[in-house]
């Protein structure tokens, strides 16, 4: 089903890719990261339904439907590096800036920084190509 979206990702030069596959790419994202501590809470679910709303403007359905969707597609994915430097390579920067944004609220959805989360989360900043002066940025408007 994802097979598709998933080999335009990692070809060596992927063209950027449309919105719809993009918002299901980055909620993967999301989905692996609040899955990375073996706790994938419904207080992380709810917020990955409650990013999806706001960000895209989806209706509460929708935006569930999204995530199951993005669930199923990071089940799929190949290993983190090579998923995360496809999205690098298909999302402009702003976006990414907003998608460490999501991902800190993910992290941070149960109220505390599991060790699991806190360091896939350097590494998928890194591999989006997110300086880490950025990605403190966007950790401290998150939870200012």
């Amino acid at each position: 089903m994802f097979q598709d979206l998933l080999k335009r990702l990692i070809q060596p030069e992927p063209a950027p890719i449309a919105d719809a596959d993009a918002r299901l790419a980055l909620t993967a994202l999301l989905v692996r990261v609040a899955r990375s501590d073996n706790d994938y809470s419904g207080d992380e679910r709810a917020l990955i339904d409650e990013i999806a709303q706001d960000r895209y403007g989806l209706s509460p359905s929708d935006a569930k439907a999204l995530r199951t969707e993005a669930e199923a597609m990071e089940a799929e994915a190949p290993d983190t590096v090579r998923f995360t430097r496809a999205i690098k390579d298909a999302v402009p920067y702003e976006d990414r800036l907003g998608v460490i944004a999501a991902l800190w609220k993910v992290v941070l959805a149960d109220g505390q920084r599991a060790q699991e989360e806190d360091a896939l989360l350097r590494l998928v900043s890194n591999l989006l190509g997110v300086t880490d002066q950025d990605s403190a940025r966007v950790r401290q408007q998150v939870t200012g």
